[in-house]
């Protein structure tokens, strides 16, 4: 095959056996890679009352055909998996140079099922693939167990690691990728009930293109674009930070989000810069978006971090009252070490800060730590006791919405969550950003679609190719183009954060009308003519799977909610619900979805070859309302491991 590897890794850790399967060419031209191949794993193999930490749980790393290639951007690696802080969906993206290694060993997948007796972790050199015994790697940290493999094998593997929060089944913890890079709502927990410490991989195979000739002159044309385009250079100047001052980051809680000129200057993009060594990119791109930084505390021996993302700085920092740039940066190091997504980490600590202030949450609940907003080195400790599942941090371990359930219906009023995850309240936010929390397919969400939907007025890249009519104009439908061309970047294996949500087609789109850059690279790389009706439908193919994935966890239309400020005033908050359905039920119409359940039409499903799909929602009858993911007692979980 061109583009694709051709193979997939079948891991069973309870038998102990792999099995290495060719790609099935139709599901290849179905859909895509990445995204999409795990997305149809998930659907076929986890029924409607499977525990994510059970291991009945699959786990699938999947690259895209332009993974490891020479194209920018393409450096991703989707994990997706039955999500244990939400219960239904839950995929993240890394980065780094681990999807190529694994690309280059010559596989598009890893599918792990079952559950090891004893810590296990998986080695993969080119065809010689093994599991490991991981008991020396267990209790260890990411950043430890990186550099044990990496002292053992040598340093040209890359090295997947969950570490001590995954370990202890924390819900939110993350596998981590290159050590920085992190696989977020989890992930790190399955991999953790599954004893899967760690995948190791080296690769020096190539990947296959079907017009060499002419790939070259589009990566050329490709890589002048982000060398000289201006929003490029401001993201190889300073990454994400530029969000400080663009993207209104939450303050308190989202008591209120931050104008530009009201972010505190040592957490503005260029104050940043006085702790900055250097500036890295992950493979095949051209824009060192992430930086690397030495904090400077003795305490911490000055240590070396990379990558701090906006929405570390907005999630750790100033969403808990925090901005202090130090003490941020020593808590997105540790949140790197013990393998955690910061973003929902620092939500759950935000709203424990908030039920502290309305006196929900105590001092007698929290052990004597203090949860008032500036208090830094108690949210430090609160960290740490997170990760360990140590006193209170045993209960935000658990998340936002168990801590709501936990302490009340008065909680819950503060839980701002779309199916388990938060970004906020929808009431401070545009209309269709609030529409694309509540249908992304993975719960409350940044990057399934809504940052392109933006006003057409707006000062923005996206602006010049709405006016251009290469974009819809209608909200909805400019949402779902949104939500179609994220799912194209994660089943391409492309970067969605250097132009934002476009992935690396969009220098293509200034040459082509819309998709048309898409079907020429794809015809180049994988040798396959696809027409636009067909990558659109393998688009809508993937968000529908996605969504009778769902169907099947218990969501219905009334999961995909706008959640209010409970200041909000009654007649305000039923304007926005009101406008929110009306918005809700245009979308669902025209993704060809019912629009009374939210669940795809068998009419929709047969006409992008799901027939099976439809068969079997209907063969089931109507599934259990989605109410979280089931939780264990609190005593059940695994303790001990050494602070990171």
């Amino acid at each position: 095959m061109y583009g694709w590897a051709g193979n997939v890794l079948w891991v069973n850790l309870s038998s102990e056996k792999i099995i290495k399967k060719p790609l099935d060419e139709k599901i290849a031209h179905d859909f895509l890679g990445g995204r999409g191949f795990n997305s149809k794993v998930l659907f076929d193999n986890v029924g409607s009352k499977t525990d994510p930490l059970s291991p009945e749980n699959v786990l699938c790393f999947g690259v895209g055909p332009i993974t490891g290639t020479p194209f920018p951007n393409n450096g991703r690696i989707q994990v997706s998996t039955l999500s244990p802080l939400s219960g239904i969906l839950g995929d993240g993206s890394a980065g780094g140079f681990f999807p190529a290694s694994l690309k280059f060993a010559g596989y598009d997948q890893i599918v792990v099922i079952g559950k090891a007796v004893k810590p296990k972790y998986l080695l993969i050199d080119d065809d010689h693939v093994e599991l490991r015994d991981a008991g020396d790697l267990w209790e260890r940290n990411v950043w430890e167990t990186t550099d044990m493999l990496q002292e053992e094998h040598g340093d040209d593997f890359c090295v997947a690691a969950i570490g001590q929060a995954g370990e202890h089944l924390v819900r939110f913890a993350s596998v981590m990728f290159d050590k920085y890079s992190s696989a977020a709502r989890g992930s790190g927990a399955v991999a953790g009930s599954k004893n899967l410490k760690a995948i190791a991989v080296r690769g020096t195979k190539e990947v296959k293109i079907a017009r060499p000739e002419e790939f070259d002159t589009m990566v050329e044309e490709s890589k002048e674009f982000f060398l000289n385009d201006e929003l490029q250079k401001e993201i190889a100047t300073y990454g994400s930070h530029l969000g400080m001052v663009r993207w209104w980051p939450g303050y308190k809680y989202f008591k209120k989000r931050l104008a530009p000129d009201e972010v505190p200057s040592p957490l503005k993009p260029e104050s940043w810069k006085k702790y900055e060594v250097g500036r890295i990119k992950c493979y095949g791109c051209v824009v060192p978006c992430k930086n690397v930084y030495k904090i400077p505390d003795e305490k911490y021996n000055n240590e070396i971090g990379k990558g701090l993302q906006f929405e570390t700085i907005y999630c750790l920092g100033t969403n808990c009252g925090v901005v202090d740039p130090v003490a941020i940066m020593i808590m997105g190091n540790l949140a790197d070490k013990y393998g955690m997504d910061a973003i929902a980490l620092g939500n759950a600590i935000a709203f424990a800060k908030q039920l502290y202030e309305l006196g929900i949450i105590t001092k007698e609940h929290t052990g004597g730590l203090s949860l008032e907003w500036d208090a830094k080195d108690d949210q430090i400790e609160l960290i740490h006791q997170i990760a360990m599942r140590e006193g209170f941090g045993n209960i935000v371990a658990e998340g936002m919405y168990y801590i709501a359930k936990k302490f009340g219906e008065k909680a819950m009023e503060y839980c701002y969550h779309v199916k388990g995850l938060c970004r906020g309240p929808g009431n401070d936010m545009p209309p269709l950003w609030g529409l694309g929390n509540a249908t992304s397919t993975r719960g409350a969400d940044h990057l399934r679609g809504r940052t392109l939907a933006i006003s057409p007025n707006d000062k923005h890249i996206f602006s010049k190719l709405i006016q251009a009519g290469h974009l819809p104009r209608d909200p909805v439908p400019l949402l779902i183009t949104a939500e179609n061309a994220s799912t194209l970047a994660d089943s391409l294996g492309c970067c969605k954060g250097s132009v934002i949500t476009w992935s690396s087609t969009l220098p293509l789109i200034y040459k082509y009308p819309l998709w048309e850059g898409v079907v020429k690279l794809l015809a180049v790389v994988t040798g396959v003519e696809f027409s636009i009706h067909a990558i659109v439908d393998c688009l809508e193919r993937i968000y529908a799977i996605e969504r009778a994935l769902l169907v099947k966890r218990g969501i219905k239309r009334k999961h995909d909610r706008l959640p209010l400020h409970p200041s909000v005033s009654k007649t305000e908050g039923k304007n926005l619900q009101i406008e929110h359905e009306k918005l809700l039920t245009e979308y669902y119409t025209l993704r060809g979805w019912d629009p009374h359940s939210g669940a795809p039409t068998r009419e929709n499903l047969e006409r992008l070859g799901l027939k099976y799909v439809a068969d079997e929602l209907e063969s089931h009858g109507p599934y259990p309302d989605w109410d979280g993911p089931p939780y264990w007692p609190l005593e059940k979980y695994p303790t001990g491991g050494a602070r990171a």
